[in-house]
């Protein structure tokens, strides 16, 4: 069933490409550089769930995970052997990663069939990447499973980035830069969770978002051409930082997941106000052009009817070369 139906000359409804929207459950890519704790955070949210008694679904995206910490209801590992793709492509860890989610999404429809048969009884549905980052967020499988579950459910992306380590002003602008390009490249409502507060407090990574004087201050022990690059980065991204949110859990702990349920509920009321409007704006431009572009080929086979009178034509590229031209240019 899709919505957005439209009518026909006769008045009957013709299918829209979009398919039905649904208010539940939420779905969550959680998403992390390598040791940002994205995994054990991940544990965290299914003890949370369970005490909470918050009935959601998790899916293991990760084929290279020796082992989860928690139950996974759907796990790629049962349907791709990473070993074995590896051996029978010959390939390192990271395309043995690529090509494993690329099997994987050959199937995701069904994997879709499955969440939305439990759907009505579903409140989140957590799905765990793989730490290779970029394998997920700029492949092929990674989109086209990022927007299935878009077309169909609210969705968010939460960004876990180790609190210890971007203490460090390049690597907390690093950070920074990658949240904002996997904004930029799916459009989705994204919160930024700064794990590991029980080692580090994430305030100071707070007052740099805030306040660019803060971060300047930070830089001013170094005079190298990272920190003048860093410096302007932080003028860049200021407005960026404005809409924003963002919150400090403990995966250890269990401080902050509180606070980053509550955010998970703002990010998919702005799904509803601003991806989903954006989603059928580009839908429709996409249903207009494959009407346009069928048009245009209709045109060019009646043309090349009519040219031909419905004769056969074999073209041979070695007679086209060798045939003489008049002096305007035209076949003689």
């Amino acid at each position: 069933q899709t919505s957005g139906d439209t009518q026909n000359k006769e008045g009957q409804p013709q299918p829209s490409l979009l398919p039905v929207q649904r208010s539940k459950p939420i779905v969550c890519i959680v998403v992390g550089m390598a040791g940002s704790g994205k995994t054990t955070l991940m544990q965290r949210i299914n003890a949370h769930v369970h005490a909470e008694n918050l009935p959601s679904y998790i899916l293991n995206l990760d084929p290279g995970a020796s082992e989860l910490p928690y139950g996974a209801n759907i796990d790629i590992r049962d349907t791709v052997n990473y070993k074995e793709v590896m051996k029978q492509y010959g390939l390192g860890p990271n395309g043995g990663v690529l090509t494993s989610l690329n099997l994987f999404a050959t199937r995701f429809d069904q994997v879709l069939s499955l969440v939305e048969t439990r759907a009505p009884t579903l409140e989140h549905v957590f799905v765990d990447t793989p730490g290779q980052i970029e394998v997920f967020t700029w492949s092929a499988s990674g989109t086209i499973i990022t927007e299935a579950l878009a077309m169909s459910f609210p969705t968010v992306l939460l960004y876990v980035v180790d609190t210890p380590t971007s203490t460090n002003p390049a690597t907390f602008m690093s950070n920074m830069l990658y949240s904002c390009s996997m904004l930029y490249k799916t459009k989705l409502p994204i919160i930024i969770v700064f794990n590991k507060i029980d080692i580090v407090s994430h305030e100071f990574a707070i007052e740099w978002m805030e306040d660019v004087d803060k971060l300047d201050e930070a830089l001013n022990s170094d005079n190298n051409y990272m920190s003048s690059f860093t410096r302007s980065l932080g003028l860049v991204l200021n407005e960026f930082y404005q809409n924003l949110r963002t919150v400090g859990v403990s995966a250890m702990s269990g401080a902050g997941v509180v606070e980053l349920f509550e955010k998970i509920n703002e990010a998919a009321k702005e799904y509803e106000e601003g991806y989903r409007t954006d989603l059928v704006k580009r839908m429709k431009d996409k249903e207009q052009k494959a009407a346009e572009n069928k048009r245009l080929e209709l045109e060019k086979l009646q043309r090349d009817l009519r040219e031909t009178g419905g004769r056969n034509v074999v073209v041979n590229p070695e007679h086209i070369r060798n045939r003489p031209m008049d002096v305007d240019g035209e076949e003689e």
